[in-house]
């Protein structure tokens, strides 16, 4: 009996370790194989992220140029609601010569004071001033709203609200603007007979940017 007990026992302790060590060896794999999968994973992120990053560049670029036309026709809405309400001439003007990229101006064409004694000079009185603009900067295209006569840039509203040249020419025309890191991407501003302001894409409407 004693015999047949041991041996039992022999046999049954064999059947219970193989199990622990078939159960050992499987959380081995198993270890194996998440580390592996998670490489995977790791490496598919990397490559969609290589892949999406130029369209992300593109995405935040347009939205800079856009920020930047919004501003600017903003301010000429500005410029012309005042000229309204004044009955004065207001002016939309680059800061630095003829450069846009520089920023802007908008300030009063010309405020005259009249007393008893004597008429004083004319007083420019500003309301808004836009810094450099970059990443974003204007291209060449467009007439970029240039007085045919003097040859600078500049919106002049009349106390009428009319987009004029010094001369007395209405004004329709039209800015483009681009992007450093993006050349090809171009957005174009447009100033209508009617005196209402746009923004389109080339690349996507052309028929609406003529």
């Amino acid at each position: 009996m004693r015999r047949l007990a041991s041996l039992l026992g022999l046999i049954g302790g064999k059947r219970l370790n193989k199990p622990l060590h078939h159960l050992d060896t499987h959380r081995k794999c198993q270890s194996g194989f998440s580390l592996l999968e998670l490489m995977a994973v790791i490496l598919i992120i990397a490559i969609t992220a290589m892949m999406t990053m130029p369209l992300l560049q593109e995405q935040i670029a347009a939205r800079e140029i856009e920020t930047i036309a919004r501003r600017f026709i903003a301010h000429a809405h500005f410029a012309r609601q005042q000229a309204l309400y004044l009955g004065e001439p207001v002016r939309l003007v680059p800061r630095s010569g003829d450069h846009w990229d520089a920023g802007w101006l908008v300030n009063s064409g010309c405020i005259k004071t009249v007393s008893k004694s004597a008429q004083t000079p004319c007083i420019e009185k500003a309301w808004f001033s836009q810094a450099n603009i970059g990443p974003v900067y204007f291209k060449g295209g467009g007439k970029q709203f240039i007085d045919p006569h003097s040859g600078k840039k500049g919106i002049l509203f009349n106390g009428a609200g009319a987009a004029k040249t010094a001369h007395g020419g209405f004004v329709a025309n039209r800015f483009i603007l681009g992007h450093q890191r993006s050349p090809t991407l171009e957005r174009q501003m447009i100033l209508g007979s009617g005196g209402r302001w746009r923004i389109c894409d080339p690349a996507r409407d052309a028929k609406r940017c003529h």
